[in-house]
């Protein structure tokens, strides 16, 4: 008999919603406080300077709107957990279209506010089932919801590696949100039940082929904190260096996960 297919993770639309406007929240309060030349920073985002990081980081927000004005799939044909896969495909397009952006709202920090308003404008007018036309597929707006706060968290660690000192919060539900999505997708990648990877206090996934533990300590365990496992899961930290800095412990002849790094970028 076949192994039982395992349930999607649910989502708490009003945890979500919560999560998405607080992390904006910490995020403003920090583009208030930069300086001309901190805007000029480098990031690790390629060219991006730190201005067309946070205009980025608005374009997120305004990922659902511009959902919103596609006709609506006919039915769902994507899962949450296969967003992360999607990200790199549009890369050229969004530096493009993140440039003009920076090109026509000097004003970031409006532009920020701007945009979270018109965001919660649209969650009050549709529902959460209502579908999405997304780079992943056609998926709910509950769901895409979800992929807001990922976007958000990664690049307010983005944000926080290119201004030393400046310290933006990780809003606690937001960063379980994407730790979950990202462990999931980890799963999806490489299904299986040999290996343990556990990163408290938010996510703990079974994942690669091999013989399946059924009591007791697993023989294959990855473990590390949740900044760790967001940054080994976008690109921004290796799985050698995290190794390497002790950033992350595995144990086990299947728990070498960096042939499966980056799920996205």
């Amino acid at each position: 008999m076949p192994p039982a297919k395992k349930r999607a993770r649910a989502y708490d639309p009003a945890k979500t919603r919560a999560a998405v406007f607080a992390q904006v929240g910490h995020v403003q309060d920090a583009v208030e406080r930069l300086t001309p030349e901190q805007f000029a920073l480098p990031t690790r985002l390629g060219e991006w300077t730190v201005r067309e990081l946070i205009a980025h980081i608005g374009m997120a927000l305004t990922g659902i709107g511009r959902s919103l004005d596609l006709p609506e799939p006919p039915k769902q044909n994507a899962v949450l957990a296969e967003w992360p896969f999607a990200t790199s495909a549009s890369s050229s397009a969004i530096d493009e279209f993140t440039r003009t952006l920076v090109r026509d709202h000097p004003d970031l920090g409006a532009y920020l506010a701007d945009s979270a308003r018109a965001l919660a404008g649209q969650l009050d007018s549709h529902p959460g089932t209502r579908l999405l036309d997304t780079n992943a597929g056609a998926l709910p707006l509950a769901d895409y919801l979800v992929t807001r706060a990922v976007e958000l968290v990664v690049h307010t660690d983005d944000l926080n590696a290119a201004v030393p000192g400046l310290e933006v919060p990780y809003d606690r539900q937001a960063l379980a949100a994407t730790t979950r999505l990202l462990a999931d997708a980890l799963a999806v990648k490489a299904p299986g039940g040999s290996t343990e990877v556990r990163i408290p206090p938010y996510a703990v996934v079974q994942c690669v082929e091999g013989p399946r533990h059924t009591r007791g300590t697993p023989p294959n365990v990855v473990e590390t904190d949740p900044l760790t496992w967001l940054r080994l899961a976008t690109g921004r930290l290796g799985w050698k260096e995290a190794l390497g800095e002790a950033k992350v412990s595995a144990s086990g002849e299947r728990a070498d996960l960096g042939p499966l790094l980056p799920l996205m970028s």
